[in-house]
């Protein structure tokens, strides 16, 4: 069983708020043996799956990890219908429709990251989140204007190398002050999880925790 079950059976019921004994009765099995399954200690059978899925209204391949929304989708280039005019797209390169479909990837899970932030309430969290952001912005865009060697160099104040050092460390003195706001204010979202974003925010939820996935396989990588 990929190791990803037992972290979102686990994830499952506690979304329901259900005891551990709760929904072994419920699913016909020892408490002893959820628990294992739970913990990653055992494998759980076909049969068992099949009946976890349909007990917490879930498809399987959500079960097994393969996908981060509960119906199983998973966002691909097939979906750029969704995010281009159809006569539009049929007039674009490929390349020029994998821009796009990346465009909306980010626009979708931007959109989704700042209405929950503003939720917060919690100034100092926005303005390090957008400092966060503008960096990788700023990095992205600065790669772009590289691949060109006949660029000028001197649209940047800051020299490549400097930058890039730079970045890094701003990056994460934006982040360290973003979680120190967190920590000091008593405003806080409301509680987020995987059934109220697809609730509220539909298919750009569907997006968000598809690059949630996608960054997490590039963490496993390294």
């Amino acid at each position: 069983m990929v190791n990803d079950f037992p972290r979102i059976l686990t994830l499952l019921r506690k979304e329901r708020n259900l005891s551990q004994k709760k929904a072994a009765e419920d699913l016909g099995i020892a408490q002893a043996l959820l628990s294992h399954y739970e913990k990653g200690k055992r494998e759980c059978g076909l049969e068992f799956l099949l009946r976890a899925a349909e007990y917490y209204g879930v498809t399987t391949d959500y079960l097994l990890g393969k996908s981060p929304v509960s119906n199983g989708a998973v966002i691909t280039n097939e979906n750029i219908q969704d995010a281009a005019d159809p006569e539009k797209a049929r007039n674009l390169s490929a390349d020029e429709l994998s821009a796009v479909f990346a465009k909306k990837l980010v626009n979708n899970s931007v959109d989704v990251i700042y209405s929950l932030l503003s939720k917060t309430r919690n100034t100092m969290l926005m303005d390090k989140v957008y400092d966060i952001f503008s960096c990788s912005v700023y990095r992205a865009f600065r790669l772009i204007y590289k691949s060109n060697p006949s660029n000028d160099k001197n649209l940047f104040k800051i020299p490549e190398e400097t930058a890039e050092q730079l970045i890094t460390a701003e990056e994460a003195i934006a982040t360290a002050k973003a979680e120190l706001s967190i920590s000091e204010n008593n405003v806080f979202a409301p509680p987020i999880n995987r059934p109220e974003l697809e609730r509220e925010y539909g298919k750009s939820a569907s997006v968000l925790l598809n690059m949630v996935m996608h960054c997490e396989k590039l963490i496993e990588k390294l």
